[in-house]
Formats: structure tokens, C-alpha cells, sequence
């Protein structure tokens, strides 16, 4: 297991994908990792991003 603050991961490797996440604002890096997180909890995931990020 690594571990960097999150200005420092450039990309997420996961067994559903990679997420690259340079120079994205806090929005687009959260569809980013959505995207490569296991199927069962993206909806939850994306529910729960835009609760945060879009008022």
C-alpha cells in the first residue's frame, strides 16, 4: 500500500481501470475514481459526489 496527499496522484490504477487525475479540479477527479471503483457502488458513489460537489 502507498500513500501520497492527493495533489501528488497523477493516476489511480485499480483492477476496474485507471483514473487519471492531473490537472483536474475536485469534480472531475471524483467522476475519475467513480469510474474505476468496483460496479456495486459506483451509483452510491455518484450519489453521494453529487450531493457534495453540485449544490
Amino acid at each position: 500500500m502507498v500513500t501520497v496527499g492527493r495533489q501528488y496522484a497523477d493516476y489511480i490504477v485499480t483492477e476496474y481501470g485507471i483514473a487519471k487525475l492531473m490537472n483536474k479540479n475536485l469534480r472531475e477527479r471524483a467522476n475519475e475514481l467513480i469510474s474505476v471503483a468496483h460496479p456495486n457502488f459506483r451509483a452510491e458513489l455518484r450519489k453521494e459526489a453529487q450531493r457534495l460537489f453540485w449544490p
